[in-house]
């Protein structure tokens, strides 16, 4: 069985993005900071899989100890796991990966930030149940 699984971070009111960023980007707080530090140590050693905005914004570090692939949204997601046998898979973020693969998802690791401000992206709690499978 393959194990696929995703780790994110939301606002309180379930916030993602604001204009193609985590609303807190660059927030300094410690919480925030544990936060990204947690999602690199989870994910070490594994394979990450996301769309090419979310990828060209890994650091560089981060190539060297994980297993990085673009995705696109003309491939099978079924393909694109089979691609790693016997691998933990990290599902990267955004609406548009997460409609599609939303199903596959076994294990959702998701920390509320206390960031309450604006969002133009929002999380949709059907896709902890592999419902939010819709084009997006």
């Amino acid at each position: 069985m393959i194990d696929v699984r995703c780790i994110c971070a939301i606002g309180q009111r379930g916030q993602l993005g604001l204009n193609g960023h985590l609303p807190w980007e660059g927030n300094t707080d410690p919480l925030f900071v544990e936060d990204v530090t947690r999602f690199f140590a989870l994910t070490m050693g594994h394979v990450l899989i996301a769309g090419p905005k979310t990828v060209a914004s890994v650091p560089e570090f981060a190539f060297k100890d994980r297993t990085i692939d673009v995705i696109r949204s003309h491939e099978d997601p079924e393909e694109v796991l089979k691609r790693y046998p016997g691998r933990r898979i990290f599902v990267g973020g955004g609406i548009a990966v997460w409609n599609v693969y939303a199903k596959y998802i076994q294990h959702w690791d998701i920390t509320r930030l206390p960031y309450d401000g604006e969002a133009d992206r929002w999380f949709d709690p059907a896709w902890l149940v592999g419902g939010a499978l819709r084009a997006g």
